[in-house]
Protein backbone atom coordinates (compact mmCIF):
# COMPACT_ATOMS: atom_id res chain seq x y z
CA UNK A 1 0.00 0.00 0.00
CA UNK A 2 1.36 3.34 -0.88
CA UNK A 3 1.69 6.36 1.80
CA UNK A 4 1.92 8.88 -0.61
CA UNK A 5 -1.80 9.78 -0.63
CA UNK A 6 -2.93 13.29 0.56
CA UNK A 7 -4.52 11.39 3.73
CA UNK A 8 -2.18 9.68 6.14
CA UNK A 9 -3.60 5.94 7.60
CA UNK A 10 -4.92 5.92 10.71
CA UNK A 11 -3.58 3.45 13.55
CA UNK A 12 -7.13 1.79 13.42
CA UNK A 13 -6.48 1.25 9.65
CA UNK A 14 -2.85 0.04 9.77
CA UNK A 15 -4.39 -2.55 12.29
CA UNK A 16 -6.98 -3.63 9.58
CA UNK A 17 -4.67 -3.88 6.77
CA UNK A 18 -2.07 -6.24 8.99
CA UNK A 19 -5.30 -8.12 10.45
CA UNK A 20 -6.69 -8.64 6.92
CA UNK A 21 -2.99 -10.52 5.59
CA UNK A 22 -3.16 -12.51 8.88
CA UNK A 23 -6.59 -13.61 7.99
CA UNK A 24 -5.61 -14.43 4.29
CA UNK A 25 -2.22 -16.23 5.36
CA UNK A 26 -0.20 -13.93 4.07
CA UNK A 27 0.77 -13.34 7.33
CA UNK A 28 1.30 -16.82 9.10
CA UNK A 29 1.00 -18.10 12.54
CA UNK A 30 4.79 -17.21 13.80
CA UNK A 31 6.08 -15.34 11.06
CA UNK A 32 7.94 -12.09 12.70
CA UNK A 33 6.52 -8.60 11.53
CA UNK A 34 8.62 -6.21 9.81
CA UNK A 35 10.09 -3.42 11.84
CA UNK A 36 8.14 -0.40 13.25
CA UNK A 37 10.91 1.80 10.88
CA UNK A 38 9.63 -1.08 7.69
CA UNK A 39 6.05 -0.44 8.10
CA UNK A 40 6.20 3.22 9.08
CA UNK A 41 7.99 3.27 5.18
CA UNK A 42 5.20 1.30 3.78
CA UNK A 43 1.75 3.03 4.69
CA UNK A 44 3.98 6.59 4.49
CA UNK A 45 3.35 7.12 8.47
CA UNK A 46 5.50 7.95 11.58
CA UNK A 47 6.67 5.33 14.03
CA UNK A 48 4.35 6.24 17.11
CA UNK A 49 1.34 5.48 14.61
CA UNK A 50 2.58 2.12 13.92
CA UNK A 51 3.30 1.61 17.11
CA UNK A 52 -0.11 2.47 17.93
CA UNK A 53 -1.61 -0.12 15.45
CA UNK A 54 0.54 -2.76 17.24
CA UNK A 55 -0.97 -2.06 20.05
CA UNK A 56 -4.35 -2.53 18.69
CA UNK A 57 -2.95 -6.40 17.36
CA UNK A 58 -1.66 -6.97 20.46
CA UNK A 59 -4.75 -6.19 22.36
CA UNK A 60 -6.74 -8.32 19.80
CA UNK A 61 -4.68 -10.97 20.92
CA UNK A 62 -3.03 -11.41 16.81
CA UNK A 63 1.29 -10.93 18.32
CA UNK A 64 3.14 -12.90 21.02
CA UNK A 65 6.59 -12.63 21.49
CA UNK A 66 6.19 -8.68 22.16
CA UNK A 67 9.41 -6.69 23.53
CA UNK A 68 11.32 -3.76 22.37
CA UNK A 69 14.11 -5.92 21.43
CA UNK A 70 12.74 -7.07 18.41
CA UNK A 71 9.40 -6.93 15.87
CA UNK A 72 6.60 -9.13 17.47
CA UNK A 73 5.66 -12.62 15.95
CA UNK A 74 2.20 -13.43 14.81
CA UNK A 75 0.31 -14.95 17.35
CA UNK A 76 0.58 -19.24 16.81
CA UNK A 77 -3.01 -20.59 16.49
CA UNK A 78 -4.50 -24.06 18.28
CA UNK A 79 -4.19 -26.50 15.20
CA UNK A 80 -8.03 -27.51 14.47
CA UNK A 81 -9.63 -25.50 17.09
CA UNK A 82 -11.78 -23.93 14.43
CA UNK A 83 -12.61 -26.89 12.48
CA UNK A 84 -12.28 -29.55 15.34
CA UNK A 85 -13.58 -28.07 18.23
CA UNK A 86 -11.44 -30.08 21.27
CA UNK A 87 -12.41 -30.30 25.01
CA UNK A 88 -12.34 -27.50 27.00
CA UNK A 89 -9.61 -28.05 29.19
CA UNK A 90 -7.48 -29.34 26.20
CA UNK A 91 -8.73 -25.83 24.57
CA UNK A 92 -9.03 -23.21 27.04
CA UNK A 93 -5.25 -23.35 28.24
CA UNK A 94 -3.64 -22.16 24.65
CA UNK A 95 -5.86 -19.74 24.20
CA UNK A 96 -5.55 -18.36 27.71
CA UNK A 97 -1.96 -18.32 27.40
CA UNK A 98 -1.83 -16.70 23.69
CA UNK A 99 -4.12 -14.07 25.35
CA UNK A 100 -1.74 -12.83 28.18
CA UNK A 101 1.17 -12.18 26.18
CA UNK A 102 -1.56 -8.84 25.40
CA UNK A 103 -0.41 -5.89 27.07
CA UNK A 104 -3.56 -5.19 29.09
CA UNK A 105 -5.74 -8.78 29.33
CA UNK A 106 -9.41 -9.29 29.16
CA UNK A 107 -11.07 -12.05 30.48
CA UNK A 108 -14.86 -12.60 30.90
CA UNK A 109 -17.02 -16.04 31.65
CA UNK A 110 -19.57 -17.09 32.28
CA UNK A 111 -20.06 -20.80 33.66
CA UNK A 112 -21.55 -23.32 36.15
CA UNK A 113 -18.07 -23.31 38.70
CA UNK A 114 -14.66 -21.92 38.10
CA UNK A 115 -12.71 -24.82 37.96
CA UNK A 116 -12.01 -25.28 33.68
CA UNK A 117 -10.71 -21.42 34.27
CA UNK A 118 -9.12 -22.09 37.24
CA UNK A 119 -6.86 -24.98 35.89
CA UNK A 120 -6.40 -23.25 32.35
CA UNK A 121 -5.10 -20.26 34.28
CA UNK A 122 -1.83 -22.45 35.56
CA UNK A 123 -0.08 -21.98 31.96
CA UNK A 124 0.01 -18.17 32.01
CA UNK A 125 0.70 -18.26 35.28
CA UNK A 126 3.47 -19.75 35.34
CA UNK A 127 4.72 -17.99 32.01
CA UNK A 128 4.92 -15.10 34.10
CA UNK A 129 6.27 -16.27 36.76
CA UNK A 130 9.16 -17.74 34.33
CA UNK A 131 9.36 -13.70 32.67
CA UNK A 132 8.40 -14.96 29.40
CA UNK A 133 5.30 -13.27 29.40
CA UNK A 134 4.34 -9.66 31.91
CA UNK A 135 1.25 -8.01 31.25
CA UNK A 136 0.63 -4.67 32.43
CA UNK A 137 -3.29 -5.33 33.35
CA UNK A 138 -5.66 -8.14 34.16
CA UNK A 139 -9.29 -7.52 34.11
CA UNK A 140 -11.56 -10.76 35.00
CA UNK A 141 -15.12 -10.55 35.44
CA UNK A 142 -16.97 -13.66 36.26
CA UNK A 143 -20.67 -14.74 35.98
CA UNK A 144 -21.40 -17.67 38.06
CA UNK A 145 -25.49 -19.22 39.58
CA UNK A 146 -26.63 -17.35 42.37
CA UNK A 147 -25.87 -19.65 45.35
CA UNK A 148 -29.65 -19.32 46.35
CA UNK A 149 -31.72 -20.43 43.39
CA UNK A 150 -32.81 -23.50 42.28
CA UNK A 151 -30.30 -25.12 39.50
CA UNK A 152 -31.48 -27.51 36.61
CA UNK A 153 -27.92 -28.96 37.15
CA UNK A 154 -26.72 -30.43 39.21
CA UNK A 155 -29.56 -32.10 40.93
CA UNK A 156 -30.11 -35.04 42.59
CA UNK A 157 -32.41 -37.64 41.04
CA UNK A 158 -34.47 -37.68 43.36
CA UNK A 159 -35.38 -35.74 46.73
CA UNK A 160 -35.70 -37.26 49.54
CA UNK A 161 -36.51 -34.85 52.50
CA UNK A 162 -35.52 -30.99 52.62
CA UNK A 163 -31.56 -31.72 52.58
CA UNK A 164 -30.06 -30.82 49.02
CA UNK A 165 -26.44 -32.91 49.55
CA UNK A 166 -26.12 -32.03 45.61
CA UNK A 167 -26.22 -28.42 45.99
CA UNK A 168 -24.63 -27.99 48.78
CA UNK A 169 -21.79 -30.16 46.80
CA UNK A 170 -21.42 -27.36 43.87
CA UNK A 171 -21.79 -24.38 46.00
CA UNK A 172 -18.70 -25.80 48.14
CA UNK A 173 -16.99 -26.14 44.42
CA UNK A 174 -17.65 -22.84 43.04
CA UNK A 175 -17.04 -20.63 46.29
CA UNK A 176 -13.40 -23.01 46.61
CA UNK A 177 -12.46 -23.12 42.83
CA UNK A 178 -13.28 -18.91 42.99
CA UNK A 179 -11.27 -18.56 45.95
CA UNK A 180 -8.13 -19.97 44.26
CA UNK A 181 -8.41 -18.14 40.70
CA UNK A 182 -8.97 -14.78 42.65
CA UNK A 183 -6.17 -15.40 44.70
CA UNK A 184 -3.70 -16.49 42.06
CA UNK A 185 -4.27 -13.48 40.03
CA UNK A 186 -4.16 -11.11 42.56
CA UNK A 187 -0.76 -12.75 44.05
CA UNK A 188 0.63 -11.25 40.52
CA UNK A 189 -0.06 -7.72 42.30
CA UNK A 190 2.99 -8.29 44.84
CA UNK A 191 5.28 -10.17 43.08
CA UNK A 192 5.13 -8.54 39.60
CA UNK A 193 3.42 -5.44 40.32
CA UNK A 194 0.74 -6.08 37.78
CA UNK A 195 -2.59 -4.36 38.18
CA UNK A 196 -4.94 -7.30 38.86
CA UNK A 197 -8.90 -6.78 39.22
CA UNK A 198 -11.27 -9.89 39.50
CA UNK A 199 -14.76 -9.61 39.90
CA UNK A 200 -17.76 -12.43 40.90
CA UNK A 201 -21.18 -11.35 39.74
CA UNK A 202 -24.08 -13.45 40.58
CA UNK A 203 -26.56 -15.08 37.94
CA UNK A 204 -30.18 -15.77 38.73
CA UNK A 205 -30.29 -18.68 36.41
CA UNK A 206 -28.05 -21.73 35.22
CA UNK A 207 -26.53 -20.67 32.58
CA UNK A 208 -27.16 -23.67 29.54
CA UNK A 209 -23.94 -23.04 28.04
CA UNK A 210 -19.91 -22.22 29.43
CA UNK A 211 -18.55 -18.86 27.56
CA UNK A 212 -15.37 -17.28 27.44
CA UNK A 213 -14.43 -14.09 25.86
CA UNK A 214 -10.53 -13.47 25.67
CA UNK A 215 -9.07 -9.36 24.66
CA UNK A 216 -12.89 -8.79 22.81
CA UNK A 217 -11.28 -10.60 19.88
CA UNK A 218 -12.16 -14.51 20.50
CA UNK A 219 -15.28 -15.92 21.96
CA UNK A 220 -15.23 -19.80 23.13
CA UNK A 221 -18.34 -21.14 23.64
CA UNK A 222 -19.17 -25.10 24.85
CA UNK A 223 -22.72 -26.71 25.92
CA UNK A 224 -23.10 -28.35 29.30
CA UNK A 225 -23.75 -32.10 28.50
CA UNK A 226 -26.21 -33.05 30.83
CA UNK A 227 -25.86 -36.74 32.02
CA UNK A 228 -27.06 -38.96 35.26
CA UNK A 229 -23.91 -40.11 37.17
CA UNK A 230 -23.19 -41.06 40.99
CA UNK A 231 -20.19 -39.98 43.00
CA UNK A 232 -19.34 -41.55 46.08
CA UNK A 233 -19.21 -39.21 49.07
CA UNK A 234 -18.89 -39.82 52.96
CA UNK A 235 -22.53 -39.48 53.31
CA UNK A 236 -23.14 -42.18 50.85
CA UNK A 237 -24.12 -42.13 47.26
CA UNK A 238 -25.00 -39.10 44.86
CA UNK A 239 -27.60 -40.13 42.43
CA UNK A 240 -27.58 -36.72 40.50
CA UNK A 241 -27.86 -35.24 36.97
CA UNK A 242 -24.87 -33.08 36.36
CA UNK A 243 -22.11 -31.74 34.02
CA UNK A 244 -18.93 -32.40 33.00
CA UNK A 245 -17.66 -28.70 31.85
CA UNK A 246 -13.79 -29.93 31.56
CA UNK A 247 -15.08 -32.61 28.75
CA UNK A 248 -17.63 -30.36 26.78
CA UNK A 249 -16.17 -29.27 23.25
CA UNK A 250 -15.16 -25.89 22.43
CA UNK A 251 -15.77 -23.71 19.89
CA UNK A 252 -13.92 -20.53 18.75
CA UNK A 253 -15.31 -17.49 16.85
CA UNK A 254 -12.43 -14.94 16.22
CA UNK A 255 -12.80 -11.49 15.39
CA UNK A 256 -9.87 -12.07 12.58
CA UNK A 257 -11.65 -15.10 11.00
CA UNK A 258 -13.88 -12.73 9.27
CA UNK A 259 -17.26 -10.95 8.97
CA UNK A 260 -19.28 -13.81 10.67
CA UNK A 261 -16.66 -14.78 13.59
CA UNK A 262 -16.38 -11.37 14.18
CA UNK A 263 -20.55 -10.41 14.95
CA UNK A 264 -20.94 -13.76 17.23
CA UNK A 265 -17.68 -12.34 19.23
CA UNK A 266 -19.56 -8.95 19.17
CA UNK A 267 -22.52 -9.93 20.37
CA UNK A 268 -21.01 -11.94 22.68
CA UNK A 269 -19.80 -9.47 24.46
CA UNK A 270 -22.94 -7.76 24.67
CA UNK A 271 -24.78 -10.61 25.57
CA UNK A 272 -22.10 -10.11 28.34
CA UNK A 273 -21.80 -7.01 29.18
CA UNK A 274 -25.90 -6.82 29.39
CA UNK A 275 -26.18 -9.25 32.11
CA UNK A 276 -23.30 -8.01 33.70
CA UNK A 277 -24.69 -4.61 34.42
CA UNK A 278 -28.64 -5.28 34.29
CA UNK A 279 -29.65 -8.56 35.93
CA UNK A 280 -26.97 -9.88 38.20
CA UNK A 281 -26.33 -8.96 41.51
CA UNK A 282 -22.92 -8.97 44.06
CA UNK A 283 -21.96 -12.36 44.73
CA UNK A 284 -19.39 -12.75 47.57
CA UNK A 285 -17.64 -16.66 47.88
CA UNK A 286 -18.45 -17.38 51.36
Amino acid sequence: MEGSGSRRLSPQEIADTLRERIRTGDLKAGDRLPTQAELADEFGVERGTVRQALRVLQEDGLLSNVSKGSPPRIAERVPGLSGEPQPTMVALAPRLTEAFSSEHVRIDAACLTAETLMLALSEPLRRIHAGEIRPESIDVRILLPSHDINLAFPVQVETLDDDNPVHQRWLAQRNAQGHVLRHNLRALRFSHGIDVDVRFRALPFTPPVKLYLLNGAEALIAYYMVSRREEPTDAGILDMYDVLGTESLLFSFEVAAGERDASFVGQSQKWFDALWEAITTDLTLS
